[in-house]
């Protein structure tokens, strides 16, 4: 059971309060950080936290706990904002994101910061994690889920269509896949890059249930995540995002996958979100 179980409005309020944190975790990173990635990904990961998964703080060490893993490993600022509203390790931690010897890295490292599962970064290596932890539950008999976030450039990593097949071939129904398919990557458009489309058609094809939503939008989100079926088949939720959601002048903007906010900047996003 999650301990929060917040309403759809409470939620809203608390991706807005994750979304503040996220600029102000930014700005203040003597190594930068990763802006647009963790904006868009902010009511998918809120949602979990707050109303999904089946964990919590005291039961990091629990075997029935559901695991949650962002293999976008880049915008771990946006998960460590979500983990210090959700009570996993002090908020007087943030500052030091990326601070020499800080227990927040730049990229999840599970042995620094309580509440992170997997140590990610090299993109391509979440999926086929999730994948054994999935098995591993199957063959176990527990009932845990296993949900793993990616992006969508990092679709262009061959290992995750290895790990699909497998997902596929054992029927892992008790594994949730999320793309945050917020169009953009490091150098420009997926699309222009290396595009993946159509994206639902080729889940599909390797033996997945698919689902699509809006994943801006609170009340779709957490209608997906609810209603997803368990039938044999592992779940793919695309999430359809807007890169850099929430903040009109870093909202699609390809520059600030690796730019951070810095004075009037900070300023004008948090008076845009306290308008929310």
């Amino acid at each position: 059971m999650n301990p929060y179980n917040l309403s759809t409005a409470d939620l809203k309020k608390k991706a807005n309060d994750v979304r503040k944190r996220i600029i102000v975790l930014n700005s203040e990173s003597p190594a930068g950080g990763h802006t647009g990635a963790d904006l868009s990904q902010v009511e998918m990961v809120t949602s979990l936290y707050f109303r999904v998964l089946d964990c919590a703080p005291d039961r990091l060490e629990d075997q029935e706990r559901d695991i949650y893993i962002q293999s976008k490993g880049h915008a771990v600022g946006g998960l460590y904002c979500v983990l210090a509203e959700a009570g996993y390790f002090p908020t007087e931690w943030l500052p030091s994101y990326q601070h020499a010897d800080s227990k927040l890295p730049g990229h999840p490292v599970r042995q620094k910061t309580p509440g992170v599962e997997l140590n990610t970064g090299a993109l391509g290596h979440g999926l086929p994690v999730a994948v054994g932890l999935a098995i591993a539950a199957k063959r176990s008999g527990s009932k845990r889920k296993i949900y793993v976030l990616t992006g969508d450039g990092e679709l262009t990593e061959g290992s995750n269509w290895e790990a699909a097949l497998v997902a596929a071939h054992y029927g892992l129904d008790n594994l949730i896949i999320i793309n945050d398919k917020n169009k953009l990557q490091l150098a420009g458009y997926t699309k222009d890059i290396m595009n993946t489309d159509p994206l639902a058609e080729k889940w599909k094809a390797f033996g997945m249930q698919v689902t699509e939503c809006e994943g801006n939008d609170v009340e779709a989100v957490v209608s997906t995540l609810e209603n997803l079926k368990q039938e044999g088949k592992p779940n793919v939720i695309i999430s359809n995002t807007t890169k850099g959601a929430g903040v009109s002048f870093i909202a699609g903007r390809p520059e600030w996958h690796h730019r951070v906010p810095k004075g009037d900047e900070v300023t004008h996003a948090l008076e845009e979100l306290s308008n929310v």
